[in-house]
């Protein structure tokens, strides 16, 4: 499987997700869907992200957008951290990184001196034609998701 690129349709995959769903993309067409791949349930960063896309969910809804955050933690991680801060979008969980590496968001960082593979933070917009519309890499969380709505609301 390649790698996804803006302009170009995005390839079907299925990880599973909380509430007992399984996420395919193919089941999506015809509506906008935001993919924001992050790091870690419960750490600083990632939980004000999805606080951010928490509290803009109407606007995204508004837009016909459908919002989903994947990281490679546990379903019960994500229902935990879903629940903890009242999430109206699902968590994906890519254990096995299909999605990670169909997206190239795994990369070598520095944690504690050591070099792990982590996820670096990103966002894609997958148009409702199924093609990749945007995306941002190297996510900086502030003031990130309201670009990303400007975005949603180009389509």
């Amino acid at each position: 499987m390649g790698k996804v690129t803006v302009g170009k349709p995005v390839p079907d995959f299925e990880i599973p997700g909380t509430g007992d769903k399984k996420f395919r993309l193919a089941d999506f067409n015809g509506k906008t869907v935001v993919l924001f791949f992050y790091p870690k349930d419960n750490t600083p960063g990632c939980t004000r992200e999805g606080q951010d896309f928490r509290d803009l969910y109407p606007e995204f809804a508004g837009a016909g957008a459908e919002i989903f955050g994947i990281s490679r933690d546990s379903l019960r991680s994500h229902e935990n951290f879903k629940a903890k801060f009242d999430f109206p979008f699902e968590l994906l969980s890519d254990a096995d990184e299909t999605a990670c590496k169909l997206f190239d968001v795994l990369k070598e960082k520095i944690m504690y001196g050591r070099k792990v593979l982590g996820i670096e933070r990103s966002t894609f917009v997958v148009g409702p034609d199924g093609t990749l519309f945007r995306e941002w890499r190297k996510v900086r969380v502030n003031g990130h998701v309201e670009e990303v709505l400007e975005a949603v609301r180009e389509i």
